[in-house]
């Protein structure tokens, strides 16, 4: 459960980091870094 949680955050950050690139606004891409910051913490919790 926790490996799809991790990929399902992960697409969705760099779903947000591509919007706020392409649109050229920081809030999405910000929040896209901090989707990445949270899937690498259930990553190496899992372990």
């Amino acid at each position: 459960m926790k490996n799809y949680l991790t990929i399902a955050l992960v697409i969705i950050a760099i779903a947000m980091i591509f919007i706020g690139v392409t649109a050229k606004i920081l809030p999405p891409a910000l929040t896209g870094i901090g989707f990445i910051i949270i899937a690498i913490l259930f990553y190496d919790k899992k372990k």
